[in-house]
């Protein structure tokens, strides 16, 4: 039971941090989590073409191609292109080092368990797209993750967080959605 539950976080933050390749590590520490300004230092576009989906900007940030390997092996990659708008609530890659070191797993260890690994991925996604601006309106609130299972949004002055999960970066564009970095894994609760 031990070893499930250290698997299954430890997948957790495999998925959860996929969806951080969205953002550079520029963006990690750049924009208060209450300001609505946009990152700037996503990947290069032309303003014709604007950002690509949540997908595209995590591959064309080159440097995350463990968690771009958690989203293909969770099958998540047409969901995560497709037309459908999301948020997602991407944890940073410090926090995906931290978690496989705390539970002594691999990524290779977290990436075997794919039903896993969708559960955790989509408890960091929210349907629509949820600014920062609306973010922290939301204070005391629960929202219903594509998971199913609910976070809690609380606003403490500057400081946003998911659970207890402190937002560090905000409103990073994608065509189809918006991505706000997190600083810790997100796992659901036990059924």
């Amino acid at each position: 039971m031990r070893a499930t539950f250290r698997r299954t976080s430890a997948v957790a933050i495999v998925a959860a941090l996929t969806l951080a390749a969205c953002g550079d590590d520029a963006n990690d520490d750049a924009t208060p989590a209450t300001s609505a300004a946009p990152a700037t230092d996503a990947p290069a576009e032309t303003a014709a073409e604007g950002p690509g989906t949540i997908v595209d900007v995590a591959v064309g940030a080159g440097t995350f191609t463990t968690l771009v390997a958690a989203v293909q092996a969770a099958g998540l990659v047409e969901t995560l292109s497709g037309d459908t708008e999301y948020t997602v609530f991407a944890p940073t890659d410090e926090a995906f080092a931290a978690a496989l070191v705390a539970l002594d797993l691999t990524a290779e260890e977290l990436l075997a368990d794919t039903e896993t690994l969708s559960a955790i991925l989509t408890y960091h996604v929210v349907a629509g797209e949820v600014p920062s601006s609306q973010v922290v309106t939301l204070d005391g609130q629960e929202v219903e993750t594509v998971n199913g299972a609910s976070v809690t949004i609380s606003v403490d002055g500057d400081t946003v967080m998911v659970n207890d999960a402190t937002v560090t970066a905000v409103d990073i564009d994608a065509s189809n959605g918006i991505i706000h970095v997190i600083d810790s894994v997100l796992l659901p609760p036990s059924e």
